[in-house]
C-alpha cells in the first residue's frame, strides 16, 4: 500500500534529523567499515603487516570508484523521489526508481568484467608497484574484491533508495548485517585458516552479498510507491534528473580517487628521494600509512556524509512542498552538527595519533612506521573541521535540487585543489607536500563555501517571503 509521507513537513525539524540522520550514519560506517576491518585485521596478520597494508591502500581507490557510481544512482534517486513525492508526482517516484535498478544492474556488470580484464595496469596505475611483496598481495586481493562488484554496488545504490522511502533502520540493518559477516569472518579467514589477503576479500563479498540480497527482497514490499513492469521503462527526462542530483556523490567520491591515484603516486616517487624509505625493505610504508590516516579520514567522513545524506529526504520534501523555513532551520542545524563532529576528530587526530596507529599494528612494524604515522595524522588532517562543513555543504546543495552549484563545489575541492596540491605541494617539501595538499585544499574550499553557505540562506529566506506574499493574495 502506498504511504503518504506528508509528516516530513510537519514533524519537528530535530526529530526528522535524528530518524532519518542516524540510520544513515550507521549505514555509511557500517559500509567504510568493510575495508576498514580488513586493514585492521592484515596489519595486525604478521605475515602481512605493511607490505598487506599498502596492497589494501592500493585497492581502496578501486572499491570507491564501484561507490562513486552506486551513491550517484541511489543518493541521485533518493533526492528525486523526495522532491517528487513532496509534489505528489508518485509515477515519477516509480520511474526514477525502476531505472536506478536498472542502471545499478548495468553498470555494475560492467565494472566487474573491466576490473577482471584490465586488473595488472589498473593496480600500477594506483602505485601497487611499489614492491614484489605489495603487488603480488595487491593483485591477490583485488581479484576477490572485484569479483563482489556488482553486489556491493547494488546495496549500496538500493540504500538510499530505501531510506527516501521511508525505511531508514531497515537500510541500517541490511548494510550492519553484511559487516557482521565480515567481522565475524575475516579473523577466522586470516588467523585460523592463513588465507590472507584471500581470505580478507572473500569475507568483504561475504557480507556484500547478504546486504544485496536482502536490499533485493526489500523491492517487493516498497512502501510509497508500487513498482510494477511500467517503471522498468527508462524516460530520458526521468533517467536524466535522477542521475544530475545524484552527480555531486559521485564527483565526491570519484574525485577522492583521483586525489587518492595522485597522492599515491606522489609517495611512490619521492619515497625514493627519503634517506630512510628509499630503501626497499622500508618503500611500502609512506602508502601504508597514508592508507590508514585515510581509513580514519573516511569514519569521519561517513558521519558527516551519513548525517547531510540522511536530510536529503527532508530537505527534498520541504523543498517540493515549498516550506523554505524548515529548510534553512535544517541546514543551520546540520551545520552546526557537523562542526562538532569536526572538533571531536580534530581532537583525536592531534592528541591521540600513537593510539590510532596502534589499532593498525605497529607493534609488528619499525620505529620509522610509527614516527611517519604520527606526523601523518597531525598534518594531514589538521583541517578536519573544515572538511567536514565544506562536505555538508556540498550534499545540502545537492538535496535542494541545486546539482550545478554542488557539482562545481565538489570538483574545485577535489579535483583542482585534492589533486592540484598533491601535485604542486611535492615538488617543494617532497614528502611532506603529500601531506600538506589536504589542509590547504580544505581551507580555500571552506572560503569559497562560506560565500555559497551566505547566499543559500538569503534565497531560502526570500523564497519563503515571496511563497507567504502568493498565499495572501
Amino acid at each position: 500500500m502506498e504511504q503518504n509521507q506528508s509528516f516530513l513537513a510537519n514533524e519537528k525539524i530535530s526529530k526528522l534529523m535524528f530518524k532519518y540522520a542516524v540510520p544513515c550514519i550507521i549505514s555509511l560506517l557500517v559500509g567504510a567499515l568493510y575495508n576498514i576491518v580488513d586493514q585492521i585485521f592484515i596489519a595486525n596478520a604478521s605475515y602481512l603487516g605493511s607490505y598487506g597494508n599498502a596492497a589494501n591502500t592500493v585497492v581502496f581507490p578501486l572499491t570507491v570508484i564501484a561507490l562513486a557510481i552506486a551513491v550517484m544512482i541511489g543518493d541521485g534517486c533518493c533526492a528525486y523521489v523526495s522532491l517528487s513525492l513532496g509534489k505528489n508526482n508518485k509515477e515519477a517516484c516509480r520511474n526514477s526508481i525502476g531505472f536506478s535498478i536498472l542502471m545499478t544492474l548495468i553498470t555494475s556488470t560492467f565494472l566487474c568484467a573491466l576490473y577482471l580484464i584490465f586488473q595488472t595496469p589498473i593496480i600500477i596505475m594506483f602505485g601497487g608497484n611499489v614492491n614484489e611483496e605489495t603487488f603480488a598481495l595487491s593483485k591477490e586481493y583485488f581479484f576477490y574484491i572485484s569479483l563482489g562488484i556488482p553486489f556491493y554496488m547494488f546495496g549500496q545504490a538500493m540504500n538510499p533508495i530505501i531510506r527516501a522511502d521511508g525505511s531508514p533502520k531497515l537500510a541500517m540493518a541490511f548494510t550492519l548485517i553484511g559487516a557482521i559477516l565480515n567481522i565475524i569472518l575475516d579473523p577466522i579467514f586470516i588467523f585460523n585458516f592463513h588465507l590472507g589477503m584471500k581470505g580478507a576479500a572473500i569475507a568483504t563479498v561475504i557480507g556484500q552479498i547478504a546486504t544485496a540480497l536482502l536490499s533485493f527482497g526489500y523491492l517487493f514490499h516498497i512502501k510509497s510507491v508500487k513498482l510494477s513492469k511500467q517503471a522498468f521503462k527508462i524516460k530520458k527526462k526521468i533517467a536524466k534528473d535522477t542521475l544530475s542530483l545524484g552527480i555531486c556523490s559521485f564527483l565526491s567520491q570519484i574525485s577522492l580517487v583521483a586525489a587518492m591515484a595522485a597522492i599515491n603516486n606522489m609517495l611512490l616517487k619521492y619515497s625514493a628521494y627519503d634517506n630512510i624509505f628509499k630503501e626497499t625493505i622500508y618503500a611500502q610504508i609512506p602508502m601504508a600509512v597514508v592508507g590508514i590516516v585515510m581509513k580514519f579520514f573516511q569514519i569521519v567522513i561517513s558521519i558527516v556524509i551519513g548525517m547531510a545524506a540522511g536530510c536529503i529526504p527532508i530537505v527534498g520534501y520541504n523543498m517540493g512542498s515549498k516550506k523554505y523555513d524548515r529548510v534553512k532551520k535544517l541546514f543551520s542545524m546540520l551545520l552546526i552538527c557537523e562542526a562538532i563532529i569536526g572538533l571531536i576528530a580534530f581532537i583525536i587526530v592531534e592528541f591521540l595519533p600513537q593510539q590510532l596507529i596502534n589499532i593498525f599494528g605497529s607493534a609488528n612494524e619499525s620505529i620509522y612506521y610509527t614516527e611517519f604515522a604520527i606526523k601523518a595524522f597531525r598534518i594531514y588532517l589538521c583541517m578536519i573541521v573544515f572538511a567536514c562543513l565544506n562536505k555538508a555543504t556540498f550534499i545540502f546543495l545537492q538535496a535542494m535540487g541545486k546539482a550545478m552549484i554542488s557539482t562545481m563545489l565538489s570538483m574545485i575541492r577535489e579535483i583542482v585543489f585534492g589533486v592540484g596540491f598533491a601535485l604542486v605541494l611535492p615538488l617543494f617539501f617532497k614528502l611532506d607536500g603529500v601531506l600538506y595538499s589536504m589542509p590547504v585544499s580544505d581551507i580555500l574550499t571552506a572560503i569559497i563555501s562560506t560565500f555559497i553557505i551566505i547566499s543559500t540562506y538569503k534565497s531560502l529566506k526570500n523564497s519563503s517571503i515571496k511563497y507567504v506574499e502568493e498565499l495572501q493574495k
